[in-house]
């Protein structure tokens, strides 16, 4: 069989195998299955994290010494340089939900993200990729949006060849999404539909962009914003009636206005780990979805050729935990 061009740029282009990758926030919910797609490949992976004592779990995800956390603070330049120093690839999944702290939006999805592209530009690295979020926009009202515009604004003027990934919401085991409000669903007779819950989503696999990920740095597929998103479009209500209907809960579906969700969350956003925020409430004024233009142009994961994984395939594996018997309740009901 033969080899056609777009096979031999690939080939080209190919990371081998035993490279060193650099992954900031690698310990977390889709850090950790990003280390290991790549630990599969062959390659070396170096965590920088804050706290490398709370990564020691990853280790096992590769062979002896194939997967080493260090620290890395991506407010500090020396310990962004140090992280960095050696590798021949860098991925940045640093982002926050809410702000606490000096932990804002600004600091972190901005200025950490131009820091971290800086460091590479300046160590030679031209294969980065940058996991944003669909929604990142420059004029949002909402200043998570406004930070991850930034933050793509400034890795691309330091590696313009580097690549942007924006999923949709990502769920698995560790998400906080389906987690969250599952717990809340367990203690309040009603959940909230901001606005009447009728934004709408394309929940993602974590294990599908982590492997989207891994085939755009192993294949050297700079320069282009990708796009991720599952292979269903649903409300904001209609994934808490998918959640409802794995935890075999019945709870009211209570529609909040938006004045009065801005005006709760002004409360809320003091709570640690709060349940809303009025930047989220911003945020939840606009659909989530993969655009009609990255479909077209094969900037998902189908032109990744990877096939979205169903919500309903995965949501009862890690949901269970929530139903009133937990994984006996199917056993109970039969």
């Amino acid at each position: 069989m033969g080899v056609d061009s777009a096979d031999r740029a690939r080939i080209k282009n190919a990371l081998p195998a035993g490279s060193l990758i650099t992954v900031f926030g690698g310990s977390g919910f889709l850090g950790r299955h990003i280390v290991h797609a790549l630990a599969r490949r062959g390659y070396r992976v170096r965590v920088a994290v804050r706290r490398p004592n709370d990564a020691q779990f990853l280790r096992p995800m590769g062979v002896v010494g194939q997967v080493e956390p260090v620290q890395a603070n991506i407010r500090d330049d020396a310990s962004v340089r140090a992280a960095i120093e050696g590798a021949d690839a860098v991925v940045n999944l640093v982002g926050i939900l809410h702000e606490t702290g000096r932990q804002t939006f600004e600091a972190v999805q901005a200025e950490g993200a131009a820091r971290i592209a800086r460091a590479a530009k300046n160590a030679g690295i031209a294969r980065f990729v940058h996991v944003s979020a669909i929604g990142a926009d420059a004029g949002s009202a909402s200043a998570y949006a406004r930070s991850k515009a930034a933050g793509e604004k400034a890795v691309r003027e330091a590696i313009p060849d580097a690549a942007i990934v924006r999923p949709s919401i990502v769920f698995g085991p560790e998400d906080d999404f389906f987690n969250r409000f599952a717990a809340m669903a367990r203690l309040s007779p009603a959940l909230p539909l901001v606005g009447g819950g009728k934004t709408r989503f394309q929940p993602v696999y974590v294990k599908d962009v982590a492997e989207g990920v891994a085939r755009i740095l192993e294949r050297g597929l700079g320069g282009a914003i990708w796009e991720f998103g599952g292979p269903q479009v649903k409300t904001f209500r209609e994934l808490l009636e998918d959640m409802l209907r794995v935890t075999g809960r019945k709870r009211i579906l209570a529609p909040l206005p938006v004045p009065l969700a801005r005006l709760m969350s002004q409360v809320t956003q003091f709570i640690p780990n709060p349940p809303l925020t009025p930047d989220q409430v911003r945020l939840l004024g606009h659909d989530n979805v993969v655009s009609d233009a990255a479909r077209a142009e094969g900037r998902t994961l189908e032109g990744l050729g990877i096939a979205p994984t169903l919500l309903d395939v995965v949501l009862p594996t890690y949901l269970y935990r929530f139903r009133k018997t937990g994984q006996f309740e199917r056993a109970k009901a039969s």
